[in-house]
């Protein structure tokens, strides 16, 4: 953790909505004057797409079904650790883009598959700004998760992030139901002894349930909607959180427990502008201060 040079990350497994809140997130900035660069988990990848399916290949001819991109050793973790280190001590540090597409290419000028090269942050920063697999990852021999200042879970159940993870795949990718199981089968190791256990190194966690039937996400033919959603918010340190003011902010909300709060889908929004506002306006201003 760094005073004057604050890291937020927030994690989530493919398919869990990360990419929403980080768009909440850069609201936030826009709206406070902040200058924060931002680095993405798919620019840590060990592989780019093809040299992923060869070692895919590789694994698997080896016996081993459980590799992945949500595998520790599918990633260049260490170096995410230090670039958290060094922007924590410097504000300073690198990043690079993973291409996903003809899209993205024609942005970074690179191969769909392929990464740009490292490329310094820009200087005179306020914060670091992380989204994607690993951004709380502890083991032995890793621990990104003690460089973060805030640290934010994006974690639905299991069924709805399979849901949504079949239908961008099939719908943006191409895929098949049967190639998107596959992936989820070969994830399921990593996802239990890798994923998961970062939640519980969150200061908040984000987690959408359904109020409708998902019990086959194989067959479901859309993604419930907000509106058929509820959103569990869960802090790991309640000191300080006006519940009362929340729940008086946001309508038809309550408290399940003595550190959560229920909230109707549509209001997720509204609920992180509330909760994150004022923690990222404080983790800034003792930024500039210090």
């Amino acid at each position: 953790m760094s005073k004057k040079h604050p890291i937020i990350s927030v994690t989530g497994s493919s398919g869990a909505g990360t990419s929403t809140v980080k768009a909440t997130f850069d609201q936030i900035f826009r709206r406070e004057g902040i200058r924060a660069v931002s680095i993405e988990g798919d620019a840590f990848h060990r592989y780019d797409r093809a040299a992923m399916k060869d070692e895919l290949a590789r694994r698997t001819a080896a016996g081993d079904n459980t590799f992945s991109h949500f595998s520790i050793d599918a990633n260049e973790l260490e170096r995410l650790e230090d670039i958290f280190r060094i922007y924590g001590e410097t504000g300073r540090g690198q990043t690079r883009h993973y291409v996903h597409d003809d899209r993205e290419s024609e942005r970074w000028g690179a191969a769909p598959g392929s990464f740009t090269p490292w490329a310094d942050f820009e200087d005179g920063s306020d914060l670091l700004f992380y989204e994607g697999l690993h951004g709380a990852v502890k083991t032995p021999a890793i621990d990104i998760a003690r460089h973060a200042d805030l640290k934010i879970g994006v974690v639905p159940v299991i069924n709805l992030e399979w849901i949504q993870k079949i239908h961008r795949d099939k719908a943006s990718r191409g895929y098949s139901t049967e190639a998107v199981t596959d992936v989820i089968l070969r994830r399921m190791h990593d996802y239990v002894h890798v994923i998961t256990p970062q939640f519980t190194q969150t200061d908040i966690n984000f987690q959408r349930v359904p109020v409708v039937d998902t019990s086959n996400p194989f067959i479901a033919r859309w993604i419930p909607t907000p509106d058929e959603s509820l959103v569990v918010i869960r802090f790991k340190n309640p000191r300080g959180i006006d519940f009362a003011y929340l729940t008086q902010m946001i309508q038809g909300s309550w408290m399940s427990r003595a550190n959560s709060i229920v909230i109707p889908g549509p209001k997720m929004d509204l609920a992180m502008q509330l909760i994150l506002t004022p923690m990222v306006q404080r983790l800034v201003e003792t930024a500039r201060r210090a």
